[in-house]
């Protein structure tokens, strides 16, 4: 196994043998290092470690026990794709599923049954069935009409085993079968770029739900990706709630509403075309009247794209694994320093969390927290106020009154002025914490990640 790993991270590298020789440091032969990945010889320790430098692969990778390799792969990729990116794509997944691997072994985890057992073969005739399909495992798995919160969640739910990736700018994800290591049996895993925007992953999980529930197209006029489509499109956006919210027979939309309905389903605008189209609820005349020339721009640059920390991007994240190695921890089944590892954080970070606050920490932060100004929408108004704390301290006409007025009480206290939009996202934060009045600067991601949001009027709906 040392052998194909090394060849692998090699690869991935874009080196020769020779120019992997050259690069050593202890230095060896390129005959050393074909022996190597031949697995006629292994190198010594200090080799060892300088493999991995000059590779830019960890120890555990080289040496790992669990994943034999990957079989069946099935690569979501865009033309110009070249083996050194799927090397490099590979390499990442692999050391991800070790991770997964081991500490599923820790804690003694059970296999998850088949969730998709329960649908026998399945042979696809036409659109139709695809279409039909979809519908099936959305009752099978009771997920009512609407639309989906999570793809990845539900996924996880399911048993099936969900990897975030940095990959190679031009992999959307991949799916693929897993072979262990010893008599253990072939699992699968789906495997999403972290690079993918929200609505092209939410998209790729569901194309993968139809590669794994699809198993063979018999109509041979019928191409096997258009029902892949078909069904993912129809899984996301199910036609009979589609048509209680957009309603029947339409001549055309207006922007607003498309932008709407995207979000709702966490679908992009072309998909949202696409599934009106194919739902009957507008004709192709109709949405090529009403968005003559959009389409193509849109395919380039999504209209309103879904933030990560946002709506239905909010819940696209994969959890499992993370909440595996923190059981594992609240077990003490090993050390801090190997948690920190799996997750990919400082042992200070872990350490932290491990304990949690002080007392005087907590009570520190719950008093600098309550003292936040916040200005949110509220009821046809604009509201200030502060956590915990159910009535606003005072309701203006205008966001710019409730600014100033949150502006006075917080120099006052010497605490934050936190400014939110009409769907409750935070656009800015102002900082009076000290006599000069020094502002503080954010992105809007940073702030919602770091700062409570008290309960308010009006959300955005996604």
């Amino acid at each position: 196994m040392f052998g194909q790993r090394l060849r692998l991270a090699r690869k991935k590298a874009g080196l020769s043998m020779r120019e992997l020789a050259m690069r050593m440091s202890p230095s060896v032969s390129v005959q050393a290092i074909s022996k190597y990945e031949a697995g006629k010889m292994m190198p010594s320790s200090r080799v060892l470690v300088g493999l991995g430098q000059a590779l830019d692969v960890s120890l555990d990778f080289l040496f790992g026990g669990q994943v034999e390799g990957l079989e069946a792969v099935e690569f979501r990729r865009h033309p110009g794709t070249s083996a050194k990116d799927r090397a490099r794509a590979e390499v990442l997944i692999t050391e991800q599923l070790e991770s997964y691997l081991a500490i599923e072994n820790i804690l003694d985890l059970e296999p998850a049954p088949d969730p998709f057992g329960s649908l026998g073969p399945v042979h696809i005739r036409s659109l139709e069935d695809a279409e039909g399909l979809a519908n099936r495992l959305r009752r099978d798995w009771n997920l009512g009409s609407g639309p989906i919160p999570s793809m990845t969640g539900l996924l996880e739910s399911k048993g099936i085993k969900l990897i975030e990736v940095d990959l190679p700018a031009r992999f959307d994800g991949l799916v693929c079968t897993v072979k262990l290591a010893g008599s253990r049996p072939d699992t699968e895993a789906i495997v999403v770029s972290s690079r993918a925007r929200i609505e092209s992953r939410r998209l790729t999980l569901a194309r993968e739900l139809a590669e794994r529930a699809v198993h063979s197209v018999a109509d041979s006029h019928l191409r096997r990706d258009k029902t892949i489509d078909r069904f993912a499109q129809a899984f996301l956006v199910p036609e009979e709630h589609l048509r209680a919210q957009a309603g029947s027979n339409r001549h055309g939309f207006t922007y607003g509403e498309l932008v709407r309905l995207k979000l709702m389903y966490g679908v992009s605008a072309s998909v949202m075309l696409t599934r009106l189209r194919e739902v009957g609820v507008v004709s192709a005349a109709a949405l090529d009247r009403a968005f003559r020339g959009c389409l193509r721009a849109w395919r380039e640059r999504e209209p309103d794209p879904i933030a990560q920390n946002e709506g239905l991007g909010a819940f696209e994240k994969p959890q499992r694994f993370e909440d595996l190695v923190w059981r594992g921890l609240g077990e003490q089944l090993f050390a801090p320093f190997r948690g920190a590892e799996l997750l990919r954080r400082s042992l200070r970070e872990v350490g932290d969390e491990l304990r949690g606050p002080s007392a005087a920490e907590f009570e520190e932060g719950r008093e600098a927290s309550r003292k936040t100004q916040h200005v949110v929408p509220y009821l046809g108004r604009w509201a200030v106020k502060s956590i915990g704390v159910r009535r606003p301290t005072s309701t203006h006409p205008t966001q710019a009154d409730a600014i100033s007025a949150a502006r006075e009480i917080a120099i006052g206290s010497r605490s934050e002025v936190v400014i939110h939009d009409r769907q409750g996202r935070i656009e800015a934060r102002t900082s009076y914490a000290t006599p000069d009045v020094r502002e503080a600067s954010k992105s809007r991601a940073a702030l919602e990640a770091e700062i409570p949001v008290p309960e308010i009027a009006s959300r955005r709906t996604a």
